[in-house]
C-alpha cells in the first residue's frame, strides 16, 4: 500500500521564508496566521491526512461509491467517520469570514491543507473542497439572506455544496444548456433538467447538499447571455437553518469511471425543484465563474498533490529496489545489487518530479496569496494588479500543472517497472486518478485556448504586461547575487522566448485564428514553464539566504534541484516556441476525410 508524508516543512518554508506571509499583516486573517499557529494547523493536518485518509485511498478506489436500495448513495467504508474527522477538524472553513462560522485565515493556509488531503486521497478530498468553491459564489454573490442561512452550514460542513453546469449535449459550450426555470409567485424559481457528470452530486457524508445550478429562464436570451445561476438545496431548509421538505432533485444515475471511485459522480435530475436566484438574472455565468476559478486553481492543485504523492512512492522504492550496479563501480558492495536509485535515468526521472512539485506548490501558493490581495487591499491599484495576475495565470495553473501532474504519476509509475503496473503499489491508481483532472473544469485545450483567445488581449494586453515587466524586473534585481544569477539568466531566455511567442500570435493570428489555436497548447506550456522558473528564482533566492544556518541539508537541495530545473526542463521553450512559429498550416491542411 502506498504511503504519504505531507510536506509541510516545504509549505512553511515558502510562507515564511519565499513569500514572507508577514508583509500582508494588513490584509483581514493575516495577522492571525502567526508562525505557531500555521505550523500547528499544518501539523494536525498532516496527521489527520497521514493517518486516516491515506489508508483510505485504496478502499475507495476498491469499493467506490454505490447507490442504496432507497437511490441514495453510499460512499465506501469508512468515508463517513473520515468526514466526521474533517469536519471536527474545521478544514472545510479555514479561509471563510468569521462572521459565517469559518478561521478567517489566507487562501494560501486552506490550499496547503488542501494539498494534503488531495495528495492522500482524492476522490474524498473533493467532496469538502467543492463545497469550498460553492461558499466562495455564494459570498461573492449570494444574497445577504443566502448567505446567512447557507455558508455557516456549508463551513461547518454540515452541509456540502456542487457546481451543476454540464448536460449531456453541451459542457464546454454552456450556451447550449437546456435545463429551465420557470418563476413561482413566491419569488422562488422550479428548475427542471438534467445535468451530468456531477461531482459529490448525492451521498451519504451531510445532511444537505446545497446544488448551485446554472439554467435558463423562461424568455431568456439565447446562447450564454440568457444563463441564470440557482441555490437548489436537496432539502429545503426553513429560515432558522433547520431541514424542511425534501426538494425535487435526485441522483438518476452513478457514472462508472476511470478513476476517483470514491467520489460520486452523478446524473442529477430537477423535476420542477425549488430554486432560488443568484446574483442577477441573465448573469448566472458571471457569478459561476467565481466557483469556476475557484475550482480551476483547485484542480490544478491536484495535479501537484498528485505528483507529490507518486514521487514520494517512487523515491522510496527506488531507495528500496536493487537492480544492477552503478555506471561508475559498485556503490553497495555488502549487497547483491545496488539500489536503482544510482542510475542517472532513475534520477533524472526523480529530479524532473521533484523540481516540478516545489516550484508548482510556489505558483499556487503565489495566486491564492495574490487572491486575497485582490479581495481585500484598501488599494485599487494593487486590487486590480492582483486580479490580473489571476485571471491570466488560472488557465496556466490549471492547465501544465495537470498535464504534467498526470505526465509525472506516469514516469514515477515506471519508476517501479512491473511492480508499477500491479494495483498492490497504488502506483496505476495516481495514474487513473490523475487523469481526471486533465478534463474537467474546462479541458485543458480550452484553458489554452482561453489564455490565447481571452486572456493576452483582455485591457489592451494589460496584464500579460504586468507579467513582463514583474518578471524582467525581478531578474535585473538578481542581476548582483552570483548565486541567483546563474539562474535568472536562464529564465531572462526562456522570458525572452514567451515575449517573442506572444508577438508572433499578435502579428500571425488576427487574420488567420487558426495559428492561435495550432499553438494555444505550446504557448500555455511555455508560459508555464517561465511561471515556474519564476518560482524556482525566489525560491533559490530565500534558500540562499537561509543556507548558513541550515544543518539538514535541505537548503543545499533547493539549490540544486533549482539548478537541475533551469539546465534540464526550462530549456524546453525553444521547442514550444519554435512549435508556435511553425503555424497551423500542416495542422490544418487534411481534410476531414483523411483521418
Amino acid at each position: 500500500m502506498p504511503a504519504y508524508k505531507a510536506p509541510v516543512e516545504d509549505a512553511l518554508f515558502l510562507l515564511n521564508d519565499v513569500f514572507h506571509i508577514e508583509r500582508f499583516a494588513n490584509l483581514p486573517g493575516f495577522s492571525d496566521a502567526t508562525p505557531d499557529v500555521v505550523e500547528a494547523m499544518f501539523g494536525t493536518a498532516a496527521r489527520f491526512c497521514e493517518e486516516v485518509l491515506t489508508p483510505l485511498n485504496p478502499v475507495g478506489d476498491q469499493q467506490g461509491c454505490r447507490r442504496g436500495d432507497d437511490g441514495r448513495v453510499v460512499t465506501p467504508a469508512g468515508f463517513k467517520d473520515a468526514y466526521r474527522r474533517c469536519v471536527e477538524g474545521g478544514w472545510i472553513g479555514v479561509s471563510v469570514p468569521p462572521s459565517y462560522g469559518g478561521l478567517g485565515l489566507p487562501v494560501a493556509i486552506s490550499q496547503v491543507i488542501g494539498e494534503f488531503l488531495i495528495s492522500a486521497n482524492l476522490a474524498f478530498a473533493m467532496y469538502p473542497t467543492l463545497t469550498q468553491g460553492a461558499i466562495a459564489a455564494l459570498l461573492a454573490h449570494g444574497s445577504p439572506e443566502q448567505k446567512a442561512l447557507y455558508v455557516p452550514k456549508m463551513a461547518a460542513g454540515e452541509w456540502t455544496g456542487t457546481m451543476n453546469l454540464t448536460e449531456s449535449q453541451c459542457g464546454t459550450d454552456l450556451g447550449l444548456i437546456r435545463t429551465k426555470a420557470v418563476r413561482a409567485p413566491d419569488g422562488s424559481y422550479r428548475i427542471t433538467g438534467t445535468k451530468i457528470f456531477i461531482s459529490a452530486g448525492e451521498h451519504d457524508l451531510a445532511a444537505n447538499i446545497v446544488h448551485l445550478v446554472l439554467a435558463r429562464i423562461e424568455g431568456a436570451p439565447a446562447g450564454t447571455r440568457g444563463l441564470s445561476l440557482f441555490v437548489v438545496p436537496k432539502i429545503i431548509p426553513n429560515a432558522d437553518g433547520s431541514l424542511g421538505e425534501a426538494n425535487a432533485v435526485s441522483c438518476g444515475a452513478l457514472e462508472h469511471k476511470m478513476g476517483i471511485h470514491g467520489n460520486a459522480t452523478c446524473v442529477m435530475n430537477y423535476d420542477g425543484a425549488t430554486g432560488w436566484l443568484v446574483a442577477e438574472e441573465n448573469r448566472g455565468l458571471h457569478a459561476m465563474f467565481v466557483m469556476m476559478n475557484e475550482a480551476r486553481v483547485g484542480v490544478g492543485l491536484q495535479g501537484l498533490a498528485l505528483s507529490e504523492v507518486a514521487y514520494q512512492n517512487a523515491v522510496q522504492y527506488a531507495k528500496d529496489r536493487l537492480q544492477g550496479r552503478a555506471l561508475t563501480g559498485t556503490k553497495f558492495k555488502d549487497l547483491p545489487a545496488d539500489p536503482i536509485i544510482v542510475h542517472p535515468d532513475v534520477r533524472r526521472t526523480l529530479m524532473t518530479i521533484r523540481a516540478f512539485n516545489e516550484a508548482a506548490r510556489a505558483l499556487v501558493m503565489w495566486i491564492s496569496i495574490l487572491g486575497d490581495i485582490a479581495r481585500h487591499s484598501g488599494s485599487e491599484k494593487e486590487r486590480q494588479a492582483a486580479e490580473d495576475h489571476m485571471s491570466l495565470l488560472t488557465p496556466v495553473i490549471k492547465g501544465v500543472l495537470t498535464d504534467l501532474g498526470f505526465a509525472n504519476t506516469v514516469m514515477a509509475q515506471q519508476v517501479f517497472g512491473g511492480h508499477g503496473y500491479i494495483r498492490e503499489t497504488g502506483m496505476e491508481q495516481f495514474v487513473r486518478d490523475a487523469r481526471i483532472p486533465m478534463i474537467y473544469e474546462g479541458a485543458n485545450g480550452i484553458q489554452a485556448l482561453d489564455l490565447v483567445g481571452r486572456k493576452l488581449g483582455k485591457d489592451g494586453g494589460r496584464a500579460v504586461m504586468a507579467f513582463f515587466n514583474e518578471v524582467q524586473g525581478y531578474i535585473k534585481e538578481q542581476s548582483g547575487d552570483p548565486a541567483v544569477k546563474a539562474l535568472a539568466e536562464p529564465l531572462g531566455k526562456a522570458l525572452g522566448h514567451l515575449q517573442q511567442a506572444t508577438m508572433w500570435f499578435m502579428q500571425n493570428a488576427m487574420t488567420k485564428p487558426d495559428n492561435a489555436g495550432a499553438g494555444a497548447t505550446d504557448y500555455m506550456h511555455l508560459f508555464g514553464l517561465v511561471a515556474l522558473g519564476y518560482m524556482w528564482c525566489r525560491i533559490a533566492a530565500a534558500a540562499q539566504a537561509a543556507r548558513a544556518a541550515d544543518t539538514s541539508g535541505r537548503m543545499d537541495a533547493k539549490l540544486v534541484t533549482a539548478r537541475f530545473f533551469m539546465e534540464r526542463m526550462l530549456p524546453e521553450t525553444a521547442t514550444r516556441l519554435a512549435r508556435i512559429q511553425a503555424g497551423a498550416a500542416a495542422v490544418m491542411e487534411l481534410p476531414a476525410e483523411a483521418f
